[in-house]
């Protein structure tokens, strides 16, 4: 039944003084329906995240989240009938109206968010050749002097924003200055997935000439893009030069006066390292609390998404300026106005 013939239903109950239960069921109906999409989009975020991991935990988590979300749905839907059956039919249909005028505000979004999309791809195109015609000069090619290009040129600006300078270890400098290049594109025209490629020249540390990260979003809802899935690099590193892990040495202890006793022994741990970056975050622990657990998880894959949209957004487009220092002025300028409009 559409919103026009619910109205006419609330006044023609209204004219009779009749009972007008069928039109606040079907609103209600209505309103249990809204909810059912983001239980789906969060449920087949996790999904997914079991399909890559095939972790145990992310099941419970799967579980945790629709149950929360269904007994939440439940909550509201419960709340919602007590409160509409309050109403009069003449609040009633004004109710219907201001649906129907809710419907159409999501189709124009819906719109806004295609052509949002489809200029967003226009003007990639359009970025390009500009950023070509940068590393060439970054890399120096095509030039004949001894020295060729701009040193360091994307380490210097990664470490000059604050958020990307928090995930690069000293260790990390030496790979990173083998790093000529950093591009994005779109995995799909006017959609929002995305993959981020750090290309390197031939280095002592991995064998990949090419560390990717792909983002599969959905549309905005109220709270963001939500994330359908994340998919990483697997690095091939070196021998005795990967930058995620270090050897831990640790003294046996002392059980008698044999020398084999006192052979140290040695531990691989995780360590913090920017190239931790291309592998999807997850929780190697079950907590034995769940709510601890989620909120964790939620964390990390937020972080991870952040550091993304800075490397998207704000590093390759302005590149030149974090190199240069500029950047931060721009950034120090807007965080002012920020505080001046609070």
């Amino acid at each position: 039944m559409s919103n026009e013939e619910n109205i006419m239903s609330i006044e023609a109950v209204h004219n009779t003084g009749g009972d007008s239960s069928d039109a606040l069921g079907n609103f209600i109906l209505f309103q249990r329906i809204l909810l059912l999409p983001r239980i789906l989009r969060q449920v087949n975020y996790i999904v997914n995240q079991i399909a890559q991991h095939k972790s145990l935990l992310l099941f419970h988590l799967l579980m945790i989240f629709f149950c929360f979300d269904v007994n939440k749905s439940q909550n509201l839907t419960i709340k919602r009938t007590f409160d509409t059956k309050k109403l009069s039919p003449k609040v009633s249909k004004r109710v219907l109206f201001l649906k129907d005028i809710q419907v159409k505000h999501d189709e124009l979004e819906e719109k806004f968010i295609e052509e949002k999309a489809a200029l967003e791809a226009k003007y990639d195109n359009l970025y390009k050749p500009l950023f070509n015609k940068r590393y060439e000069i970054v890399n120096g090619v095509a030039e004949a002097e001894t020295e060729k290009g701009v040193p360091n040129f994307w380490l210097i600006a990664m470490k000059t924003n604050e958020m990307l300078a928090n995930e690069i270890t000293e260790r990390d400098e030496g790979a990173l200055k083998y790093l000529k290049d950093i591009r994005c594109c779109r995995i799909e025209n006017n959609s929002r997935n995305f993959k981020l490629e750090f290309l390197f020249d031939p280095n002592p540390y991995f064998k990949n000439s090419v560390l990717s990260k792909t983002y599969h979003v959905t549309d905005d809802d109220d709270d963001g893009p939500v994330l359908d899935k994340v998919i990483g690099t697997d690095i091939k590193w070196c021998p005795g030069k990967c930058l995620t892990h270090k050897v831990v040495v640790k003294k046996r202890p002392k059980k008698g006066t044999k020398k084999v006793n006192n052979i140290p022994m040695t531990k691989t741990e995780n360590c913090e390292s920017f190239f931790n970056f291309f592998k999807p975050p997850e929780i190697d622990e079950v907590d034995e609390c769940y709510t601890t657990m989620v909120e964790e998880l939620q964390n990390l894959t937020d972080q991870d998404y952040d550091i993304a949209v800075t490397i998207r957004d704000k590093l390759i487009p302005h590149a030149v300026s974090w190199f240069t220092g500029e950047a931060l002025v721009d950034e120090d300028e807007y965080n002012d106005d920020d505080e001046n409009d609070d």
